[in-house]
């Protein structure tokens, strides 16, 4: 990752270019700028203290020289979205949010910034923030998993009539047939589903809510025929009285 980003870092802070002399002697012209001769001896210090630390596992060093980089080149937003991704796979996620949001000032239509946001605002449970922050992601990409997740949080928030309209608009895309879904079990074993599968017992569920036993019914029987080993769907549809 480190090669190509401190490859950004060295775009991120320019020095003006000397005019050409008469006669060019030919040698390299950062050689005579002290200005370009030390922000490279910089970054070059900076990108040798990363690979170090995230070799020998010391996290909070290599932190620390994404924090010196970022402090040199502070426009530079493949630098800023390092330390985001940092934050992320350590999961802090509420210095994630916070780093992203930064990113996200600077342009709202980031959609790695956006995908990292939603991520940790729903892990810390903050899920009308994820649910924004996933919309924006669905303008931007138009992405089929992204929907889902939408109508997932929907149904979290309450918002029933707007988790069954987005269920529906995925359903009558035929590229819903090739893309899956992962559930956990009550062990937490991961097993993938599919996804057409997985948004009938969304409605399923979005209709129990509402008290309306009959459609959440067929919603789940027409799960389980896409599926019958699909436990969550399953276990709904035994919970209906």
């Amino acid at each position: 990752m480190m090669s190509a980003l401190f490859g950004y870092a060295q775009k991120g802070k320019s020095t003006p270019a000397k005019p050409a002399e008469s006669t060019p002697p030919k040698e390299d012209p950062a050689a005579s700028n002290p200005r370009a001769v030390m922000a490279q001896i910089i970054v070059d210090h900076y990108a040798r203290k990363y690979a170090v630390a995230q070799r020998w596992g010391d996290y909070d060093v290599a932190k620390d020289a994404l924090y010196d980089l970022i402090a040199e080149f502070p426009g530079n937003d493949s630098l800023i979205f390092s330390l985001a991704y940092f934050y992320f796979e350590n999961q802090k996620h509420a210095s994630c949010a916070v780093v992203c949001n930064d990113l996200l000032a600077r342009n709202s239509k980031n959609a790695a910034a956006l995908e990292l946001s939603a991520i940790s605002y729903e892990n810390l449970g903050i899920k009308d923030k994820a649910l924004q922050n996933y919309e924006s992601l669905f303008l931007v990409t138009s992405n089929n998993s992204t929907l889902y997740k939408m109508a997932s949080l929907q149904y979290d928030l309450k918002r029933y009539g707007e988790s069954l309209t987005n269920a529906d608009i995925l359903l009558s895309k035929p590229q819903t047939d090739s893309l899956k879904v992962v559930f956990s079990d009550a062990k937490n074993n991961s097993k993938e589903y599919p996804l057409r599968a997985a948004i009938l017992n969304l409605k399923g569920l979005s209709y129990k809510a509402q008290g309306d036993t009959p459609n959440a019914r067929k919603a789940f029987e027409e799960a389980l025929k896409i599926d019958p080993a699909f436990e969550a769907a399953k276990q709904n549809l035994a919970s209906l009285k």
